[in-house]
């Protein structure tokens, strides 16, 4: 004899059950949902990360590159035909002159024909790209028609939900800041493009020793020491140091041979007015830093040995409780950046009613020196590695991995725009950047890589000087 029962079950199944004569029982579970195509979802995946790999940063590079360079070497050899036709002689020099436009012609036809090819191959690559996304976007939308609970359309609302509740609590926090009133600023070098390099990587005459420090160059030097460079090494416990060692040359440095040698805030460490933390930096014949101890900026004039300071605003973040971070780690006592530029010099920092976003402000080149004009940004200063400086723009670093940094973000102090996605990277020779600096003399990036010093080449693409970044 034969029983069957069915019962519904949660109103989807239907749940058969057989009774044999040997008491065993046999359940057959019918589902009344189409299954969830897992095949095609791999599939998605599959084509999504396709793209990914296929549209690299690099690739983009490459042809930004290009057409930098024919932007640069176009009126060169314009200028190389007009002082031709000015001072040909007729006989050798004008044989000589020849020969060299003919070869920047070769060099440039070259140049012309790598463009055409890397143009028409990026044309493909957007078609095709362009067809990939449009059938990853239909079979997208065919899985969100299993989606029968409705999370994904959930989880979107409650994005918006927060990101309407973020902007509301910063408004209410903030009331907005009016963004700078233009005042005339123009970048000599044009728009910031990429990062080269390491075009420099040493350890000095330190090698393996002093993980934590800063070097670079004086945007604003004195007569007679354009070529020096600096270095600033933490010396007791990561953490302080009291002299500033100077160098002759990039080449002196290298080698780590020192003239003229160090220059001592104080005998001992630590102590008042010593260095704490690695961002520091120097600007005409003064090293600005974090003091001992203290919310505050110290500047030490190397020549009168004279140290002055800048209090910063209450509630300012220091001893290790505003640092530089990633997932893995803090890096200890940067609670204060200080940066140079083609301007002068500037601070980054945090307060405890800021609750821990970016702060900007300028120093005033004043004695003793003032606070300027101050901007908030909305970038958490924790989810940041680094900070610097270049023609009045802020630009953040965050951690990739061990061999990669991102320039991820952006501040442009005189319109008061924010970008989250600037998509610059930088190559490491080392897991850490402890402290990094531009260098407006040579548009040099100068990174402390745990205890080594590295230089990266900063490109900029010519364009109108009045331009927006």
């Amino acid at each position: 004899m034969k029983m069957y029962v069915i019962l519904p079950l949660w109103a989807l199944f239907t749940v058969t059950q057989q009774k044999v004569p040997s008491d065993n029982c046999h359940c057959e579970l019918i589902s009344s949902e189409k299954p969830f195509p897992y095949d095609k979802l791999k599939k998605a995946q599959a084509s999504a990360l396709s793209c990914t790999n296929t549209i690299t940063s690099q690739k983009t590079f490459a042809l930004d590159s290009l057409l930098l360079g024919l932007n640069r070497r176009l009126p060169q050899l314009e200028h190389d035909v007009a002082m031709l036709e000015k001072e040909d002689d007729g006989t050798l020099y004008g044989a000589l002159s020849l020969h060299i436009i003919e070869n920047e012609l070769t060099e440039i036809q070259q140049m012309i024909d790598t463009l055409n090819s890397t143009t028409t191959e990026s044309k493909h690559l957007s078609e095709n790209m362009a067809q990939q996304l449009e059938n990853i976007k239909e079979e997208m939308d065919e899985l969100e028609k299993f989606d029968t609970m409705q999370v994904v359309k959930r989880q979107q609302a409650n994005q918006r939900l927060k990101r309407d509740l973020d902007q509301c609590r910063n408004n209410g926090v903030h009331p907005p800041i009016p963004p700078t009133q233009p005042t005339g600023r123009t970048c000599p070098h044009g728009r910031f493009l990429n990062i080269t390099g390491p075009r420099v990587q040493t350890a000095g005459e330190y090698a393996g020793s002093y993980k934590y420090g800063a070097w670079g160059r004086d945007p604003k030097p004195e007569p007679g020491k354009e070529s020096w460079h600096w270095r600033v090494m933490l010396t007791s416990s990561n953490r302080y140091a009291h002299y500033v060692r100077l160098y002759s040359s990039l080449s002196s440095l290298i080698v780590g041979i020192s003239v003229p040698g160090n220059v001592q805030i104080h005998p001992s460490n630590p102590t008042t007015n010593t260095i704490q933390g690695p961002n520091v930096v120097l600007y005409a014949g003064a090293l600005y830093y974090n003091c001992y101890n203290k919310d505050a900026v110290c500047r030490f004039n190397l020549t009168s040995k004279s140290v002055t300071s800048l209090d910063l605003p209450k509630g300012t973040r220091y001893n290790s409780k505003g640092d530089f971070c990633h997932l893995e780690e803090c890096y200890p006592y940067t609670d204060l950046d200080l940066a140079t530029d083609e301007s002068g010099v500037w601070v980054v920092y945090t307060t405890t009613q800021d609750f821990g976003n970016l702060l900007l402000s300028k120093v005033e080149e004043s004695e003793p020196p003032k606070l300027g004009k101050t901007w908030r940004t909305s970038v958490y200063k924790r989810s940041v590695t680094n900070t610097f400086m270049a023609c009045g723009v802020l630009y953040a670093t965050r951690y990739v991995n061990k061999n990669m940094e991102e320039i991820f973000y952006s501040f442009d102090t005189m319109t008061g725009k924010e970008n989250f996605n600037v998509g610059i990277f930088i190559n490491k020779v080392s897991s850490d950047i402890l402290s990094l600096n531009y260098s407006p003399v040579d548009q040099m990036l100068h990174a402390y890589c745990d205890a080594q010093m590295v230089s990266y080449k900063v490109l900029f693409e010519l364009m109108d000087s009045n331009f927006p970044y």
